[in-house]
């Protein structure tokens, strides 16, 4: 009979640990994936990067904001689309 107890607690163990995968895995998939803005935002946490598309750089490219601490001026660089691996949609801040 000790056994069936055992046998029982261990599978909602497994359980647990199977819906955990479960909500971590659907969480952390839309972050895979960064959006295109239209616009620069005008505020932009210390270190927060986000990709706008802007006319200053060449075709294939968008150009990586990066926030900065009180004091100093943000990082922008262009990048290509691939190597920041955004998707093609684009949203309004």
């Amino acid at each position: 009979m000790r056994y069936y107890a055992f046998a029982g607690a261990g599978g909602q163990t497994n359980m647990r640990s199977f819906a955990l995968g479960l909500i971590i895995s659907a969480v952390s998939m839309p972050c895979l994936a960064q959006t295109v803005l239209k616009s620069e935002p005008l505020i932009l946490a210390p270190y927060e990067a986000v990709l706008v598309q802007d006319a200053s750089c060449p075709t294939g490219k968008v150009l990586k904001v990066t926030g900065a601490i009180r004091g100093l001026h943000r990082r922008k660089v262009c990048v290509s689309l691939a190597a920041e691996q955004a998707s093609l949609v684009t949203a309004t801040p």
